[in-house]
């Protein structure tokens, strides 16, 4: 079998996030073609398409004007997270900055139903909180509009049907939010979701009379999120569809025609529902076949403008992440944009299975393994350039960050090189991800963090008694929290690691939410504890405080610019953890953020993670 180098599988291509044009002609997208995200735009299914940025930074969204051929997207510089707005004219190719506040971050709102105006939150005033601002599309900079002063985290979700209004979220963490109303003309705040504890309201679009607004929720006693309709005026909120035990994810509206799209999160796997609701009844509608798309997640939606199609993403363990067009009322999928795989056939790329574990309480953890295709079902695997032998094949625990996030089916062309070298890996959804009800997402909560890191010593438990796993060589990798879960592994549990590889990671909670972006830190410490009330418990946890346990060589990466989680995490656990003896290698990007997003620096990063891997693990 031919094998593949880590820079033929990192030329895998993406294609995702889709806007349709004002006459719904044309397409635009985001793809890596040039080793970063870039604008592209088609004029029909699987034409040659036309690259509109040309840029080295990475471009983060793009959105068309509903009226004008032009887009608007966003870019920051060395993975800074301070984006910018610019403005495309298809026509001429002219790119211009609307915002030119470098020092500041901005946060797409949404465009005027005419194409006139644009809003957007900033926190251009003061670095910790955000504001609303309305911007006309020929304005730049200073013109910009302040309608509101925010004191927290503030989003925009878009216009009123009559652009008079705005639907505003502010995020105190990822499980507790409020929504408002807010009148442009006059600046006048209406609270919409006043409430105690923590409640969801997410995924919020106006109705198409704009005497209501569809969002997803957990209200009430609900432990996962359902699709609900809020009555401005009767201030009622009503259940449109339950989730059935699983997270209504989002919900995509045309506020014209009242056409929808909402997905479900079941155990990792996207349920598109496609429908219509009723102008006379809101919470009743009709539905429409269900797309047939490949692979299992799917996202991203963007109806044409009469909302006869909408465009969306979609990806699995084995598909590269392409835009599909799907016709509303008959389902019918059409493949736009086709991302290439770098010569590497679709056919070599292997399926996850979805596992669960019994963790130590008893708690079953959810989680994907994925084997190399050459594993027999007795474990015995050929030998790969040394890597794989009878004794069974090497793994790669991969924990994902957040805390709140969740390892879907999705293509990982960094996974899919490691299993074609050999390896399995194993992406666990310990307790306290998302997609599986607020109960579960609060098990790791403050003191009860560490009991997560103890669900992966039941995950390499588990995987000891696997027939086709060697026990002797299994490495964790993890980025950003998944970092520090690393950290933690090793430090808990030295005698089961091989390896450990660390990314963007969180070593000392106290010196991340110490110099962490003013911004976060109150988001942050609704999750990992308080610097006052629970300095002394974070201090127990830091994996710099326990580094004397650490048994396995450690890897650890990060990037200079990193505004999340400052780079001084990885040069601390690095030097303390050599002061102990323990084999460290360290790999920083002086041109990059939270996590690489440049070709050239991912080909150096992972060519690195394979050395040290093959010899170590």
């Amino acid at each position: 079998m031919v094998s593949y180098d880590i820079e033929r599988y990192l030329n895998v291509r993406s294609a995702y996030g889709a806007s349709f044009g004002p006459r719904g002609q044309r397409l635009s997208f985001l793809m890596d073609t040039t080793g970063t995200p870039q604008v592209w735009t088609l004029q029909g299914p699987r034409e040659w398409p036309v690259q509109r940025t040309f840029d080295d930074e990475r471009v983060t969204f793009s959105s068309w004007s509903p009226e004008r051929l032009e887009a608007i997207f966003g870019m920051d510089e060395g993975g800074n997270e301070r984006v910018q707005l610019f403005i495309l004219d298809a026509r001429t190719g002219e790119i211009s900055n609307l915002t030119a506040k470098p020092d500041a971050k901005h946060r797409w709102g949404g465009w005027s139903h005419d194409g006139d105006r644009f809003a957007f939150a900033s926190n251009r005033r003061d670095e910790s909180v955000f504001d609303v601002y309305v911007q006309r599309r020929d304005a730049r900079g200073d013109d910009a509009r302040l309608v509101y002063e925010g004191d927290g985290w503030l989003s925009v979700s878009g216009f009123s049907p009559d652009d008079t209004r705005l639907l505003v979220s502010q995020a105190y963490s990822n499980f507790d939010q409020d929504l408002y109303v807010l009148e442009v003309d006059t600046g006048e705040i209406d609270h919409l979701t006043p409430h105690e504890g923590d409640v969801r309201y997410q995924s919020a679009s106006w109705a198409p009379d704009g005497e209501g607004v569809y969002l997803v929720t957990d209200h009430g006693d609900a432990d996962t999120l359902y699709l609900a309709y809020f009555d401005l005026e009767e201030r009622t909120l009503e259940t449109v569809v339950d989730g059935d035990g699983w997270n209504v994810d989002g919900v995509a509206l045309d506020d014209e025609t009242g056409r929808f799209v909402y997905s479900r999160n079941v155990e990792g796997y996207t349920e598109l529902t496609v429908g219509e609701f009723d102008p006379d009844e809101p919470t009743a509608f009709e539905t429409f076949p269900e797309p047939d798309l490949p692979g299992g997640v799917a996202g991203g939606v963007s109806f044409d403008p009469d909302a006869e199609r909408f465009a969306l993403s979609t990806t699995g363990d084995a598909v590269n992440t392409n835009v599909f067009a799907v016709d509303v009322e008959t389902g019918e999928a059409e493949r736009w944009t086709d991302a290439p795989t770098a010569g590497i056939p679709r056919e070599t790329f292997d399926e996850s299975e979805l596992v669960h574990v019994e963790s130590f309480d008893g708690l079953e953890i959810p989680g994907f393994l994925t084997l190399p295709s050459e594993c027999a079902d007795d474990g015995s695997t050929p030998e790969n350039d040394g890597r794989s032998t009878d004794d069974g094949a090497p793994v790669i625990v991969d924990i994902h960050g957040g805390p709140e996030s969740q390892r879907r089916p999705s293509f990982s062309s960094v996974k899919q090189y490691f299993l074609d070298r050999g390896y399995a890996y194993f992406e666990p959804n310990v307790r306290g991800s998302a997609g599986y009800g607020a109960e579960y997402a609060a098990l790791d909560d403050v003191e009860k963090r560490m009991d997560s890191v103890a669900d992966l010593r039941a995950c390499v438990e588990w995987l000891h008694d696997h027939p086709a796993v060697d026990p002797d060589r299994i490495a964790a990798k993890g980025g950003s929290y998944g970092g520090f879960m690393v950290l933690a592994a090793l430090t808990e549990y030295p005698d089961l690691w091989a390896a450990g590889i660390d990314v963007v990671g969180i070593a000392n909670f106290v010196t991340f939410l110490e110099n962490t972006g003013d911004w976060r830190r109150e988001l942050r410490e609704a999750e990992y504890g308080s610097l006052e009330e629970d300095r002394e418990f974070l201090e127990s946890i830091s994996p710099t405080n326990n580094v004397e346990r650490i048994e396995a060589p450690l890897f650890v990466l990060h990037g200079e610019n990193d505004p999340r989680v400052p780079v001084g995490e990885a040069e601390q656990i690095a030097e303390k953890a050599a002061e102990q003896g323990v084999p460290v290698r360290t790999l920083l990007f002086d041109d990059e953020g939270h996590g690489f997003s440049k070709l050239e620096n991912r080909i150096e990063a992972y060519t690195a993670i394979a050395e040290f891997l093959d010899e170590h693990v």
